[in-house]
């Protein structure tokens, strides 16, 4: 008779589950960017940076991640990755469109009606808009034309 072979060493299991770990709290951003990019590429909008684009992108990946998760989330990632909207005019744009899109996202009855009602509110949009329910981007004259 063949004997059982031996459990792998401790050491190696937790390898395993930390690798585990990671591929799944991975899983999530690649599929948030590649929902967002997906869209944003179709748009064909104008500035990548600071202007029409950049506002699209910055509401839509807001929605989907309140869609799929919770507004929680996008106010967690405004706070840390655009400070609040402080120190900037870009800043306070796309914290601005973050809020937006987290509401769209959490009131959304289905994934393509969340998509629909995005593009509606960037196609509404405009410079320098102060409303906490219109969808704004600065001047042409800075925008960029970059992919984030």
């Amino acid at each position: 008779m063949n004997a059982a072979p031996a459990p792998p060493p401790r050491r190696r299991r937790w390898r395993a589950r930390v690798l585990a770990a990671l591929a799944i709290a991975g899983a999530y951003p690649a599929f948030v960017l590649i929902a967002v990019y997906s869209q944003w590429f179709a748009a064909g909008l104008p500035g990548g940076r600071n202007g029409p684009a950049d506002a699209y992108r910055h509401s839509l990946a807001s929605a989907v991640v309140a869609y799929t998760a919770s507004p929680v989330c996008v106010d967690w990632v405004t706070a840390t990755m655009e400070r609040g909207g402080e120190g900037n005019p870009s800043r306070a744009m796309d914290a601005h469109n973050n809020a937006i899109g987290a509401r769209i996202g959490a009131a959304a009855s289905t994934w393509t009606a969340m998509q629909r009602e995005v593009r509606a509110a960037v196609d509404h949009g405009a410079i320098d808009a102060r409303s906490p329910e219109q969808i704004t981007w600065r001047a042409p004259e800075t925008w960029q034309d970059r992919l984030y």
